[in-house]
């Protein structure tokens, strides 16, 4: 069972800091208090003050950042702005094989440069796009999207406007760095057309590099690339994508730089009926 809600943390407790939270003793994914640290150093000198500390839960493999950076603290940039122009269209010939999207969200969007880099491969699909920044309205400026929603997937306001709305929803390194991806998953669920396709990349907590990933020692420090919240195991994700009513139909792996990265590709099922009890037999003693 996913772990309940946990308020949020008073920034004057003990271990709370400017830019950190007070740190948890369960597993964000599963509720364990079986954890164990697999990284802790200083912060470097250009980054957000304070320890560094990934732990690893025991039980379910879930690794992340613990304390987690609060909203002020520097989590995440825009990834897919530094990603190559021909891993893009890459990422979008994968749903050449399914039907035609007439509309297609790009979560965590950035700057917009995927939707930018895909409509050379997807000419008739009306891209729009949804990040946490201000970027997303620059990218709209820039027409790389036609419509721009500042915040997360999961926020009420946007699921109440783009509920039922898309052929297909892209996550690209965005689940890592949002602080419930549970919440993002079901949101993608909600925006989806029934047969709707959601298109994730994440990163391979398994491979080499994995946990290194989310630690000072990331061989892409010097370009100051933000290190996750959460890294988690693909056996955990195919899991909860299912039982939030995906069916997976393609997995894959990408590697434009280490660590290795997974490509899902899940349609969007409708859920079956809930099991209902027999009615009571009255002769029954």
């Amino acid at each position: 069972m996913p772990p309940t809600s946990r308020p949020d943390p008073d920034p004057l407790a003990p271990g709370a800091g400017p830019f950190q939270e007070v740190r948890r003793d369960d597993c964000p994914w599963c509720g364990s208090r079986r954890l164990r640290t697999r990284v802790r150093a200083p912060e470097g000198p250009r980054r957000s003050p304070g320890t560094f500390v990934v732990d690893e839960c025991r039980d379910c493999s879930h690794a992340f950042r613990n304390p987690r950076p609060t909203a002020d603290g520097p989590i995440r940039s825009d990834l897919a702005g530094r990603l190559r122009r021909r891993h893009h269209r890459t990422a979008a010939r994968a749903m050449l094989p399914y039907p035609e999207p007439e509309s297609w969200l790009d979560v965590g969007t950035g700057h917009g440069y995927f939707p930018e880099a895909a409509r050379e491969v997807h000419p008739y699909t009306a891209f729009d796009g949804v990040d946490p920044t201000s970027r997303v309205e620059r990218a709209r400026a820039a027409g790389r999207i036609e419509e721009a929603y500042q915040g997360l997937l999961a926020d009420p306001e946007i699921i109440a406007r783009l509920r039922g709305r898309y052929d297909v929803v892209s996550m690209f390194h965005h689940l890592e760095h949002t602080a419930d991806p549970r919440a993002e998953l079901r949101a993608a669920r909600t925006v989806l057309r029934p047969d709707g396709h959601l298109l994730v990349e994440v990163q391979d907590l398994a491979r080499p590099f994995g946990t290194l990933a989310m630690g000072p020692r990331w061989p892409g420090r010097v370009y100051e690339r933000p290190r996750p919240l959460h890294l988690m195991p693909l056996r955990n994700l195919l899991a909860e994508l299912r039982s939030l009513g995906y069916e997976v139909v393609a997995i894959g792996s990408c590697a434009p730089f280490p660590p290795r990265v997974h490509r899902i590709i899940a349609r969007r099922t409708v859920l079956p009926p809930a099991p209902v009890a027999p009615p009571p037999d009255p002769s029954a003693p």
